[in-house]
């Protein structure tokens, strides 16, 4: 990155490995046909069917990187070790953190690797749960001199969280979007044991009659870059005085002058089941706790098929053949009303997972013929 990447007027397309040098060529040509200055375009991550783009001002990305150095103290003397790709605003933003505090970033070059994560002796980073989950699973003690790792782009259970603290890894959790330029909750710093996120001071944060969350501030994106029925691009604005409204359920509480987000699922992650209706997000979570307590190298996947008879059936996909699947099953099934009950089981070679840990669903879709 050049040394005045954030005050040039130029845009950035932050191309993920699976673009076309087609499709990037063409966003490129529209993005110069709108006249934009110093933008960033990103794609959702974990995005399903048509291609879509979040267009972020540079300046929402200082913005941001201002209010979590202050949140988490960053200065000068601290060092950021990035293993999160750049073409998501997760790894993204903590170029723009390090700006804004002149620190330095260590780049953890090639593939994953938990030992060598380990052994590094920076201050500060960020990871995703997968990531947690394959430190917690090695063993792995936390390298002195850490301070803080923000743990975002999906949930983390209480008891893996549990369980990396007690190997000394200082994480605190986080909510964020892409259409946000990365954090916009974390845990209050220090932690004070609460599970509820602390609201950073540049957002607004409201909910609708449904608990959906939505967000106003100075760090949100100018809009959406997405495709017609014909392949066109067209541009689709975001409102700052209405914000953006979001697919996340929250409840949202203030105290001690702060506000409070209490993350409780997404919009889609509820199904009916016999005509009751079913939040699989807490599910999810109870599965992913077992198969660390067993031991299992990847956790597994909690699905809702449609079922003819109760409307949705549940359904375990598993990668390989973890070892004590039917004792998992047991302990799931333990005081669990019978709709509730795992309906089958799926072996899968691999499960298809982007670069951040994400279950890539429309791909699994296809894997189960569905």
């Amino acid at each position: 990155m050049k040394a005045d990447f954030w005050q040039d007027p130029g845009n950035h397309l932050a191309a993920p490995p699976s673009a076309s040098p087609a499709e990037m060529a063409s966003l490129a040509e529209f993005v110069r046909g709108q006249g934009w200055r110093g933008r960033c375009l990103f794609q959702t991550s974990g995005s399903e069917g048509r291609p879509k783009w979040v267009v972020l001002a540079k300046q929402a990305f200082l913005i941001s990187a201002e209010a979590v150095n202050a949140h988490f103290q960053v200065t000068a003397r601290d060092r950021w070790r990035l293993t999160l790709p750049l073409h998501h605003v997760g790894g993204f933003a903590i170029l723009a953190r390090a700006h804004v505090a002149g620190c330095p970033v260590t780049h953890h070059e090639g593939r994953w690797d938990p030992p060598r994560f380990a052994e590094a002796g920076d201050s500060l980073s960020s990871l995703v749960p997968t990531q947690v989950h394959d430190l917690v699973r090695a063993g792995l003690r936390a390298p002195e001199g850490l301070r803080a790792i923000i743990v975002g782009g999906g949930a983390t259970t209480p008891e893996l969280a549990s369980a990396a603290l007690a190997l000394g890894w200082p994480l605190f959790l986080s909510y964020g979007l892409t259409e946000a330029a990365s954090q916009v909750a974390t845990q209050p710093w220090p932690v004070d044991g609460s599970e509820a996120l602390q609201v950073l001071p540049h957002w607004q944060a409201t909910t609708d009659p449904e608990g959906r969350l939505r967000l106003r501030g100075p760090a949100l994106a100018d809009g959406f870059v997405i495709t017609d029925d014909a392949g066109n691009w067209q541009w689709q604005p975001i409102d700052p005085g209405a914000g953006l409204l979001t697919r996340d359920r929250v409840r949202l509480e203030t105290s001690a002058g702060h506000t409070w987000l209490h993350f409780q699922g997404r919009e889609s992650g509820w199904v009916k089941i016999l005509g009751e209706l079913v939040h699989l997000t807490p599910l999810q979570a109870r599965l992913d706790a077992l198969a660390l307590e067993a031991g299992w190298p990847t956790p597994p996947v909690l699905l809702a098929l449609s079922d003819p008879r109760a409307e949705t059936a549940l359904v375990l996909v598993v990668e390989g053949d973890p070892p004590g699947q039917q004792s998992l099953i047991d302990h799931f099934h333990a005081g669990q009303p019978p709709w509730l009950r795992l309906q089958r089981v799926v072996s899968l070679p691999q499960l298809p997972r982007s670069d951040l840990g994400k279950i890539r669903f429309a791909e699994l879709d296809q894997l189960l013929g569905r």
